[in-house]
């Protein structure tokens, strides 16, 4: 949705959905950032009637829950997060991996079927304006939020607000490619991407990347918690595997670094609670980036997976 979208009157309760390729979540948030109703719902897979119809039914509990407790105004506009961005060309949906929703004209059938305004935003942006806000990175200029989990995307924002771009895809990290190939590695020319390209930073250090790797220079298919665990509990290849992406996080973290500058970059989705990343990837990314000292913080989302949907309510705020 575009910046220029339907206005509301200001609520003194804000309405978030998250809309995520597993669960779809609803949530109520009072103007201190409180929850006051989380709920969710299995997301139904590839059918996009049938999505619509189960954010109707989490916003209609939540319509319930605010309308018992005296808060409006009626209905209260919803500010919904998206594994995806709004085209600037068609209004529709583009590049969610949640492929169901591409080409689809979201907000103009969320508003039809709820009667109501909506603002869409990118899931990764949600994080990082959860995070701005009150969260990892509140109080700064910049932040970064970074998605580590099925996918990995990334969100820009900037006085807490979302930086979207003119072309809808500002913080698209995830589908550049991963940059300073090792060779020695087998970095080149790298796994296919489900975007269409090959050697994204995605198909390195999401989980399904991660795993990935495991399985190519160890024969063993594991889990990224099972490759975690082993680490842990000392195993060798296991070690030398995290060693690896934690170089890799850090390239492609130190890229973004190069052109942005942001003040703190927040770890998002599954892989976020792997907590020796957040030593070993600022250990790292100094040799890529182009400075004489690296004061970028890199921390763990303060609202762990409540972000995204956090961020999705904060669309509204005045």
């Amino acid at each position: 949705m575009t910046d220029s979208a339907s206005e509301a009157p200001a609520a003194d309760w804000l309405l978030g959905v998250d809309l995520g390729g597993t669960k779809i979540e609803v949530a109520l948030l009072d103007a201190e950032g409180t929850f006051q109703l989380r709920e969710r719902l299995p997301t139904p897979r590839g059918n996009y009637g049938a999505t619509l119809e189960t954010i109707a039914a989490l916003v209609e509990r939540a319509d319930a829950h605010a309308a018992a407790a005296g808060r409006g105004p009626r209905p209260l506009p919803l500010g919904m997060a998206i594994p995806g961005a709004v085209s600037a060309l068609t209004g529709r949906i583009k590049n969610a991996n949640s492929l169901a929703l591409n080409g689809q004209d979201l907000q103009q059938d969320l508003e039809q079927r709820l009667q109501r305004p909506v603002r869409l935003q990118n899931d990764a942006n949600c994080l990082a304006v959860s995070e701005a806000v009150d969260g990892a990175g509140a109080g700064v200029a910049m932040v970064l939020g970074v998605i580590l989990g099925t996918g990995s995307g990334a969100g820009i924002a900037i006085d807490g607000r979302a930086w979207r771009g003119c072309n809808s895809v500002g913080g698209e990290w995830g589908h550049n490619p991963l940059p300073w190939l090792r060779a020695e590695w087998g970095e080149w020319p790298g796994p296919a991407c489900w975007c269409g390209q090959s050697g994204c930073i995605e198909a390195w250090v999401s989980g399904p990347g991660w795993a990935a790797a495991h399985l190519r220079e160890t024969g063993h298919a594991c889990s990224t918690e099972q490759i975690v665990a082993a680490m842990r509990a000392g195993d060798a290849q296991a070690r030398e595997g995290f060693e690896r992406q934690a170089d890799r996080l850090a390239r492609a973290l130190a890229h973004v670094i190069n052109l942005l500058d942001p003040e703190v970059i927040v770890l998002g989705g599954g892989l976020s609670n792997v907590s020796e990343l957040y030593e070993a990837v600022p250990a790292r990314w100094g040799a890529y980036v182009f400075s004489d000292a690296v004061q970028t913080a890199l921390r763990p989302a303060r609202h762990g997976d409540s972000s995204g949907v956090r961020g999705a309510a904060w669309l509204w705020r005045p």
